[in-house]
């Protein structure tokens, strides 16, 4: 779908009762083993509980801090998290995941081993008859012109295709050092908040507002937990992380609401 057609690429029934979930950036492999560990296990019981009651659940990117997936091997870990996905698939729970800009490597695993789907851009939907537009946001809106050309570069195949060529204790290794070397030199920034004026992710809501109607604009990428509003009746929801808020955002047929669970 180009973006501003009034149909949506998706429609999500929701029963009476039932109610959807949306969480991002994981960034599960980082700072180190241990506090990934524990970090899954949070996860892990965030979404036993969601399970009681959801019908969809939507990671919304950087799930993984790395993910590459070779033909036939996949990152070291986060058995707990698959394990999970994999069960909730089988109870009939529907999951969908975005790419992220740290997990943009996706590629059939999540769809063979899971049957969960994976989406490279942003999609739309109708959710219980409002609408929504999500997505992971890197990329997105005014500005950021060296990301957005270092992202093209990152998603071409043939960058795919040679990196494949490196042995996978040395592509994974190398991958993951200068992941955490980004972060460092980042720091807080992506945390900080620029002011309704500022944030570009409000910005390029309003901008497709002003093409195609939408009641919630879920992102995340931020790691900021942000609800503003940037219509007479649209809202923009970024979802914040699971490193420092443990926030993600609900739906119950009416209204979406922020949350956290410390």
């Amino acid at each position: 779908m180009e973006h501003g057609l009034s149909a949506v690429d998706y429609s999500i029934p929701l029963p009476e009762g039932k109610r959807v979930y949306f969480a991002s950036d994981f960034h599960l492999g980082v700072p180190n083993p241990t506090a990934t560990r524990e970090r899954e296990r949070h996860i892990v019981r965030w979404l036993d509980a969601a399970s009681q009651d959801a019908a969809h659940i939507f990671l919304v990117g950087d799930i993984f801090d790395f993910w590459f997936e070779y033909k036939e091997v996949i990152p070291k870990g986060y058995t707990r998290l698959l394990g999970k996905l994999a069960e909730l698939r089988d109870k009939g729970i529907s999951i969908s995941v975005f790419i992220g800009n740290h997990d943009m490597w996706m590629d059939g695993y999540f769809k063979d081993e899971l049957d969960i789907p994976v989406y490279y851009e942003p999609k739309t939907y109708d959710i219980g008859g409002k609408r929504f537009y999500i997505g992971h946001g890197d990329g997105l809106g005014p500005g950021d012109h060296g990301y957005k050309m270092l992202k093209k570069v990152f998603r071409n195949p043939v960058c795919r295709a040679l990196f494949s060529l490196i042995h996978p204790s040395w592509g994974i290794g190398l991958a993951n050092y200068f992941s955490r070397k980004s972060r460092a030199a980042t720091g807080m920034e992506l945390e900080k908040f620029l002011g309704e004026e500022n944030e570009w992710l409000a910005i390029y809501s309003k901008e497709i507002l002003q093409q195609s109607h939408f009641d919630y604009f879920i992102f995340g990428h931020r790691h900021l937990p942000l609800d503003l509003q940037v219509g007479a009746d649209s809202r923009y929801i970024n979802l914040g992380d699971w490193l420092y808020y443990c926030s993600y955002a609900v739906f119950d047929g009416k209204t979406t609401s922020l949350l956290y669970d410390k």
